[in-house]
């Protein structure tokens, strides 16, 4: 694909936005509507992928984040994982990285899918 201008990234994407509200998931394939969004879509995705670009959480963000939105705290999480408060603080300072072992539980108890926690 050749490169995408700002311009054109900011045209594609208003073409989004105004596509969005008459397409659904009842709206034929084939419709001309549907082509122009997708053809818009990826217009977008690419200039965003290359402008900006989105890196992976850090095991310790994801264990920070996960804590936060379930409302466990550090010491709630090492009761439940088996290990000190101290070491899960470890893990989200980034001091420390877990086990394998740990990893697992910690993606049990945080709801973390496996492949995020790898880096996948």
């Amino acid at each position: 694909m050749t490169k995408i201008t700002k311009e054109q990234y900011e045209f594609a994407l208003a073409r989004v936005e105004e596509l969005l509200p008459l397409v659904d998931d009842s709206t034929p394939v084939n419709d001309k509507r549907v082509v122009e969004l997708s053809v818009m879509s990826d217009i977008v995705i690419a200039y965003e992928k290359e402008h900006f670009p989105i890196e992976k959480p850090t095991v310790a963000e994801l264990i920070e984040l996960s804590l936060e939105e379930k409302g466990m705290t550090q010491r709630q999480l090492a009761s439940e994982i088996g290990v000190s408060p101290s070491r899960v603080n470890d893990y989200i300072s980034g001091r420390s990285e877990p086990t394998l072992k740990i990893a697992r539980m910690l993606c049990r108890v945080l709801n973390i899918h496996p492949a995020a926690m790898l880096g996948f």
